[in-house]
């Protein structure tokens, strides 16, 4: 008997169906962006895509900090072996 339970992402159809998806939300919301009034603050809101654009350089900005951070408060592997 076979109890091994199958979710939906085991099969590779189905992730090449969610990335597909993900990508036709990233176009809509991109192509919303030309369509939508915003009320900007400052001059360069109005570039097409520069939340898109914003919100990478932050996420990207966040890991490296991240990284570094981890150098700072880094235990030892034998931490709670002493």
């Amino acid at each position: 008997m076979n109890d091994k339970k199958t979710h939906l992402f085991d099969n590779p159809k189905n992730v090449k169906r969610a990335i597909r998806a993900l990508y036709a939300v990233c176009a809509i919301v991109f192509a919303a962006d030309f369509v939508v009034h915003r009320h900007i603050d400052h001059p360069w809101e109005t570039l097409p895509g520069f939340y898109a654009v914003y919100g990478l350089v932050a996420c990207v900005i966040l890991v490296l900090a991240a990284k570094e951070l981890r150098k700072a408060v880094m235990r030892g592997e034998d931490h709670y072996d002493d």
